[in-house]
């Protein structure tokens, strides 16, 4: 996962676009990019690191304009540490487009490959994101009829993107001389909303992954960019949309909802907060059924992510809810960390348990859900070491089982916990004295139930689905196998290897 944002306002943008930034800080700490338009000339300026880290003063003082993009960035397999990877891109043919995206292209290497032999492209890193400019660049320059371009021709562009790209992908990108365009897949996959504001000087536009962005920038929400979806907004703040998918259907990603999005967000008229309030009362309901000998104490949730879920089931268990871990909010999120042993490492960095809590007690632990199993294992022996009596530990989701190839990184079957091993078995291997899992359907019931509008979900991780189609056993094995050997492309073989290694990165 990847965080985007796009500005148009009549006033300088540098500054909100930074704040924007730190909005999504936690869809990707290992990167991060601005680029604003002035008039025809873009300024850029993007790094490794946090938002904080990368952008200095004198940085935000060469970002003028009053239209801008930005991206954080989630790290990859193989590329976390790739400057050349950060976003946005720029191509300066044809017209001069800069773009950042969330999401991931499953048929990257592919399109790579008819870039450089048909549409005579080079991209110039491993990242499918920049083949998404090239492809986007490539179909504006066959649309385009002169060097001006109108909105009927953009999202003519865009419907030339949906033909050739497959996977997930939400997209904003500046076209110079012309402004700000946002386009979604035709699933929905990824999360992209829109709002405005009116000031002294007009209306003010802004897109971005989540409606937290918005809401604390003083922007109203309108709606989602629907699947499919193209919206342009020129340097006059003039709006205009259209659907340019064809037979678009709604899959958002059911995890953005578990874990990845902030809870005080809105996705698809789905609230974050109310959709993990709802898990946590069909875990409840779960354990009373089936799980009554459980003689639980006191509920403790694994911050941050799974505190309402856990207030939930205790309010459904009647059981006493407590803090029992006080969080280091100086150290990154351990899911989208960079390696294994790095994962490892900082879990006792970020958590530290308060003893009083644990003490004599039959505890259950809650979280969002267990992927690698690294940190909940290493959460399970503090509780112990902490003197809890007896550590149970619930999942607010199914088991990850299946590889994650829409954006997210969980690409191996061999890093998932789950792949291979019953309840039992995983309990063992977490060191816990009881497991719970919440069901698929309690999951999506719990969160469609919030909007009733939204029937479908991408849900591949838990059920091994792939809503795309184009994700077949004999591609699992070449991007897994990639990623196992760590093995480096040079650019002299990559035409010629990338589709035998199926090298996806994802971003």
């Amino acid at each position: 996962m990847c965080g985007i944002l796009g500005i148009v306002t009549q006033s300088p943008v540098n500054q909100i676009l930074y704040d924007g930034l730190l909005m999504l800080q936690h869809r990707g700490q290992d990167a991060a990019g601005i680029v604003t338009a002035q008039e025809n000339t873009f300024h850029m300026h993007k790094g490794l690191g946090m938002v904080r880290d990368v952008f200095r003063t004198r940085n935000m003082r060469a970002l003028p304009g009053n239209m801008g993009i930005a991206h954080v960035r989630y790290p990859t397999a193989g590329s976390a540490e790739s400057a050349a990877e950060a976003q946005p891109f720029y191509v300066n043919s044809p017209f001069g487009i800069v773009l950042g995206h969330n999401g991931n292209l499953t048929n990257a290497a592919e399109l790579d490959k008819q870039l450089f032999q048909s549409d005579r492209r080079h991209v110039n890193t491993h990242s499918d994101s920049e083949v998404l400019l090239n492809v986007l660049a490539h179909e504006l320059q066959e649309c385009a009829s002169s060097y001006q371009l109108d909105p009927a021709t953009i999202f003519a562009a865009v419907s030339g993107v949906h033909r050739r790209c497959q996977g997930a992908y939400a997209v904003i990108a500046m076209i110079a001389g012309s402004g700000l365009l946002a386009f979604r897949d035709p699933y929905g996959i990824r999360p992209l909303v829109f709002g405005k504001t009116e000031t002294d000087h007009g209306i003010e536009y802004m897109v971005a992954s989540e409606s937290v962005a918005l809401d604390t920038l003083g922007f109203k929400l309108i709606r989602d960019v629907e699947p499919g979806e193209a919206i342009f907004i020129d340097d006059k703040s003039n709006f205009y949309s259209k659907q340019c998918a064809v037979n678009p259907d709604l899959n958002p990603c059911i995890f953005e909802y578990v874990y990845l999005a902030r809870p005080d967000s809105i996705m698809d008229g789905i609230s974050v907060y109310e959709s993990r309030l709802n898990m946590g009362s069909s875990l409840g309901d779960k354990i009373k059924k089936t799980m009554r000998h459980l003689d639980i104490d006191v509920v403790i949730p694994i911050p941050d992510s799974s505190r309402p879920s856990a207030l939930q089931l205790a309010n459904c268990l009647g059981i006493d809810f407590r803090e029992g871990f006080v969080k280091n909010r100086y150290i990154g999120r351990t899911f989208i960390m960079p390696g294994q042993q790095h994962r490892r490492r900082s879990v006792r960095q970020k958590l530290n348990a308060i003893s009083i809590e644990f003490r004599g007690k039959n505890v259950l632990l809650v979280d969002d859900s267990i992927v690698r199993g690294t940190t909940s294992r290493e959460i399970v022996q503090m509780a112990q070491e902490a003197g809890a009596h007896k550590v149970y530990f619930a999942s607010a989701a199914p088991p990850v089982r299946f590889p994650n190839v829409y954006g997210i990184d969980m690409p191996t079957r061999q890093e998932l916990i789950a792949t291979g091993r019953d309840n039992d078995e995983i309990c063992r291997e977490i060191g816990a004295d009881g497991l719970v899992y919440q069901d698929l359907e309690s999951l999506k019931k719990a969160i469609s139930s919030v909007d009733s509008l939204v029937k479908n979900f991408e849900s591949s991780c838990f059920d091994g689905d792939y809503i795309t189609k184009d994700v077949t056993p004999e591609y699992l094995a070449r991007i897994e196998s990639q990623r196992n050997s760590g093995l480096k492309v040079s650019r002299s073989n990559r035409y010629s290897t990338q589709l035998d290694l199926g090298l996806i990165l994802t971003d």
